[in-house]
């Protein structure tokens, strides 16, 4: 849908008659302002005032008043709730009074990465693949720390009981114009893993929170809880997201080179970003979650994995996020350091071979890593200029300062 009116001819179709507007703190954690469909031109040309004061990252001085003003080719059903009278939602831009862009919202900080990105003829295309674990709730209907089941990594049922949850979201995500790539259980007791097919990054982002989004609404509806946190389960494998990454240029026949060698020199600094909450470092060099900055081809034990895979579909992998990271963010981050590696159009030195470590050919004991606790990420995001020139203050003091 191009215009207004096709929207609006849509809505009146298909019963619409609730509408979630979308946006985004500074840990991408969800937020929203629900209209009904009356009011859905006002939100269109005008935009739907909110309070920004107490949204982390969003407070401003003076006035606290920002607008949402959807995006109507983010239009989405939501599955899970009544057929008839549905609900949708939109992802939405967030303006000033004056009508200007608001340059903390964290999906314009993304624009304006991919923006850059292709005006120096690099087009960048993202996935996430997200981990999670499902737990029961007792009698009273409280969380608890019981899995749903004790299968293995790739099993099957009936040892695997979340089948029939994986299915029910993909289909959902379907529905909502999503396209799960994969689906299957992970090593942890009662741990899952849904993939979602590459996009560019605006759109990868929004698939990566709606993913998270379904995910923990429809466990919900069948009675259990879904658990992204970084270590949910102390002796268990920990939740990560990674991060598939492709690009390409004209006039150089692969780009990904440099991009990961961009991606490898910033990632000390960005880790705050990728890893955000204490229990994030308690995943690192372990259950196949590096801490060696470092890549290597098919190895799961460096930061960054460069899949087997034909020429046409070369990418790398990411492999030290957590699905609490905000993806608008980190996607941001790793873009502009990408575009900074192209730039110097060097070669990260480190790489592993069958688990040994070679620098510039040669091998070596060890290689960089990752922080070892969130005191050192903080620090080191800090002190970072890369930060500070891409990070607004804002959302740094809340990183610098978070308590959960």
């Amino acid at each position: 849908m191009s215009t207004f009116e096709e929207l609006q001819e849509k809505i009146d179709e298909e019963n619409v008659r609730f509408i979630r507007l979308t946006f985004f703190d500074a840990f991408g954690v969800q937020k929203n302002v629900a209209i009904m469909p009356g009011e859905l031109r006002r939100a269109v040309t005008q935009g739907i005032s909110f309070d920004a004061s107490v949204i982390t990252g969003l407070e401003k001085k003076g006035g606290s008043d920002l607008f949402l003003r959807p995006n109507i080719d983010t239009f989405q059903y939501l599955p899970w709730r009544p057929i008839d009278g549905k609900v949708c939602r939109f992802f939405c831009d967030i303006y000033d009074a004056d009508g200007k862009p608001y340059e903390r919202d964290c999906r314009l900080m993304l624009k304006n990465a991919v923006k850059l990105a292709e005006e120096k003829g690099i087009r960048v295309s993202m996935g996430a693949e997200m981990e999670f674990y499902v737990f029961k709730k007792d009698e009273n209907g409280a969380d608890t720390k019981i899995p749903l089941d004790y299968a293995g990594y790739m099993d099957v049922g009936p040892s695997d009981c979340g089948e029939n949850l994986r299915r029910d979201i993909c289909f959902a995500l379907v529905d909502m114009g999503i396209t799960p790539e994969s689906s299957h259980h992970e090593q942890g007791p009662g741990q899952n893993e849904i993939d979602v097919r590459f996009a560019r990054p605006l759109r990868a982002a929004d698939n990566t929170d709606t993913v998270k989004w379904a995910v923990r609404c429809l466990s919900d509806m069948d009675g259990l809880t879904a658990d992204f946190s970084p270590k949910p389960v102390a002796d268990c494998p920990g939740n990560g997201m990674h991060i598939n990454i492709s690009v390409e240029g004209a006039g150089e026949d692969d780009y990904n080179p440099y991009f990961m060698s961009g991606i490898l020199n910033r990632i000390p600094e960005i880790t705050i970003f990728t890893n955000p909450l204490a229990e994030s470092y308690s995943r690192f060099g372990k259950n196949e979650a590096p801490n060696a900055i470092c890549y290597g081809f098919g190895e799961r034990e460096s930061l960054v994995r460069i899949p087997a895979d034909d020429k046409a579909r070369r990418r790398i992998e990411l492999r030290s996020p957590d699905p609490t990271a905000n993806p608008y963010l980190i996607f941001t981050l790793l873009i502009y350091a990408g575009l900074e590696g192209v730039e110097k159009h060097e070669m990260y030195p480190y790489e592993m071979k069958d688990g040994i470590i070679y620098k510039d050919g040669k091998a070596v004991k060890d290689c960089p890593v990752v922080p070892k606790d969130i005191e050192e990420a903080r620090k080191l995001a800090k002190d970072s200029d890369f930060v500070k020139k891409y990070v607004p203050t804002e959302y740094l003091n809340a990183y610098l300062n978070i308590k959960r």
